[in-house]
């Protein structure tokens, strides 16, 4: 990841987790964001076993908040940008576990050096009609200047879901692109499902000596 987004990348994790199971999933997006923020915040904060190192309860709890409300088909389609047409159906479904491990894994590292951020969220600024908004969230923090993070965010059948995530004006998906998009110049679809499985071994929070998947 670029340093102009490793700087404020835990900053944006203390946003992320908004999306815990135990809100409606027709709470209005801002609403969502800022309940359930807190919420699992505060879940993080007072977890002993996070405390004490345990990655594996990090991976759990984002695993089981945060996965079902990212539309992660969508953020790989995006991240991949014209390469996603390049790649087959099973070649695609791929793409999209190892992405979203990818994420998954990266977040728990980035969270166990997670330190408390005041959020300040700010109001929605979309019509009760809109079905693709933007909810806006700073990270106060004491003696910078506030980190913005904006959540893209759909309504869909199931509920409100998140295809992309602005960090200080840098999306998280466009930041990926650029890198998928030499990998697959470079070796092809093949090689960055490869280059994605390699990466995910090596994250913390990854299973030891993971077989790699064919």
């Amino acid at each position: 990841m670029p340093a102009s987004l490793s700087a404020s990348f835990r900053a944006f994790l203390a946003g992320l987790a908004f999306v815990a199971g135990g809100a409606a999933a027709q709470d209005a997006p801002d609403a969502l964001v800022k309940t359930v923020t807190l919420e699992v915040v505060d879940l993080i904060q007072k977890d002993k076993e996070i405390k004490t190192g345990n990655r594996a309860r990090l991976v759990d709890i984002i695993e089981a908040k945060v996965l079902p409300h990212f539309n992660f088909p969508a953020m790989t389609a995006l991240a991949l940008g014209q390469q996603w047409n390049k790649a087959n159906a099973e070649q695609k479904k791929r793409l999209v576990e190892e992405f979203k491990i990818l994420l998954v894994r990266t977040y728990a590292s980035a969270l166990s050096a997670y330190s408390e951020q005041r959020l300040d969220f700010r109001p929605l600024r979309a019509k009760p009609t809109d079905t693709d908004v933007t909810v806006n969230v700073r990270v106060l923090q004491s003696g910078a200047q506030p980190v913005t993070i904006d959540y893209s965010m759909e309504k869909t059948a199931a509920g409100w879901k998140v295809y992309d995530v602005m960090v200080g004006g840098v999306s998280l998906v466009a930041n990926y692109r650029t890198e998928f998009a030499m990998t697959v110049r470079d070796a092809g679809i093949e090689g960055l499902i490869k280059s994605l499985q390699a990466k995910n071994h090596s994250l913390p929070g990854s299973p030891p000596n993971a077989p790699e998947k064919k």
